[in-house]
């Protein structure tokens, strides 16, 4: 079970990733909310030991701070 949150998680971390590079046209506050969102993904992650709810958390939690910090 644990093989299989690991490769979730990774998954989800490589997919915010790579959407990062779709960041070309977006402003600069859209810009720090997705960084936030992926950072925030994988500290959430990192720290719950790959729970679901830890990832999603972290995420939501650092799109919020990525959002405030671009204003």
């Amino acid at each position: 079970m644990k093989t299989t949150k690991r490769i979730a998680v990774s998954t989800f971390v490589m997919a915010i990733l790579l959407s990062l590079g779709a960041c070309s046209g977006m402003s600069r506050q859209g810009k720090n909310t997705a960084i936030g969102a992926g950072v925030g993904a994988v500290g959430g992650a990192v720290l719950t030991g790959g729970s679901t709810l830890g990832t999603l958390g972290g995420a939501a939690i650092g799109g919020v701070v990525g959002h405030e910090a671009g204003k």
